[in-house]
């Protein structure tokens, strides 16, 4: 009984972590002047500004951390932390950040990427009914994300371009999830967060470099270092925390496919702060997402 509590605790905290992600857009088109990965390395700088007062005391944490998990921590850091965002980014860029079908469709296949990976680097089992939810939930995210069952290609030349940034951010974040999942086994998440945080910044300014970017880094305007204090406190730091929260304690696999919550809270913020109202094939695909997330969360 007890861990079937800490399981659906940790079932919970993904969701919370995934609803939290999908207002993501809404704070990260108002930085669309700025390089991509400039806006990785100041939001993962802050990030790790606002975490490391708490965890000076227990500095010596980072210290029981093997190498191999520095390693797992480390790709994470290139994968989910520069790559992951800094390819989404550049997919919404493409499209002057209106989020267009075929992004979201195509960061629906960020699940088979972790599922694949948990599978092969973490031996999780994947029972047959597991597979099945997982399908099921892929197409819930479907309706949602596509009320009329169309995926919108008219959408210029950027279509290409964000398509291949979204692949290239499903596939981080995917592999980035079962990487993390190895490096909490026996430490404290917020260690990990901060590790996380801090390897991030540091890679990023090589994509800084590459991209010729390092005069964009001190021009930010106060506007844009509110909405990245915004991304820090809600998106960002607070969200990975309590992702990483979660993760320690459900399988990478169903945390992936857990995720899934982020298309229906898009829908519901689209309603709140658009006025878009929900259609019948998204009110069928948010039943179908919201069943599919609590059976695999009782399982």
């Amino acid at each position: 009984m007890h861990m079937k509590k800490i399981a659906h605790a940790g079932a919970l905290a993904v969701i919370i972590a995934a609803l939290l992600w999908s207002v993501d857009g809404l704070l990260r088109r108002h930085l669309y002047s700025l390089p991509p990965s400039v806006i990785v390395f100041w939001e993962h700088s802050l990030g790790l500004v606002f975490i490391a007062p708490f965890l000076i005391k227990t500095r010596e944490k980072f210290g029981e951390l093997t190498h191999k998990q520095w390693w797992a921590m480390g790709l994470v850091a290139l994968l989910s932390g520069a790559l992951g965002t800094i390819f989404y980014t550049a997919a919404l860029g493409q499209i002057n950040f209106i989020n267009f079908s075929v992004v979201v469709l195509l960061q629906q296949l960020n699940p088979v990427f972790a599922i694949a990976t948990a599978a092969a680097l973490l031996r999780e089992k994947l029972s047959w009914r597991f597979l099945g939810l997982t399908v099921v939930a892929l197409v819930g995210a479907y309706l949602v994300t596509f009320p009329d069952l169309r995926v919108n290609l008219a959408t210029g030349q950027g279509t290409l371009k964000a398509a291949l940034f979204a692949v290239g951010a499903a596939a981080s974040w995917g592999i980035g999830t079962a990487f993390s999942k190895y490096a909490l086994k026996g430490t404290s998440y917020p260690h990990v967060t901060a590790a996380r945080f801090g390897l991030t910044a540091a890679i990023s300014l090589v994509f800084v470099g590459a991209s010729h970017s390092f005069s964009a880094m001190g021009q930010l305007t106060q506007t844009q270092f509110f909405y990245l204090l915004a991304i820090t406190g809600s998106t960002g730091l607070v969200a990975l925390l309590i992702y990483y929260y979660g993760l320690q304690r459900v399988a990478a696999s169903r945390a992936a496919v857990l995720e899934l919550a982020w298309p229906l809270s898009a829908v519901i913020i689209g309603w709140l702060f658009l006025h878009q109202g929900l259609t019948a094939t998204q009110a069928l695909g948010a039943i179908v997402l919201v069943w599919t997330t609590w059976s695999i969360t009782r399982q």
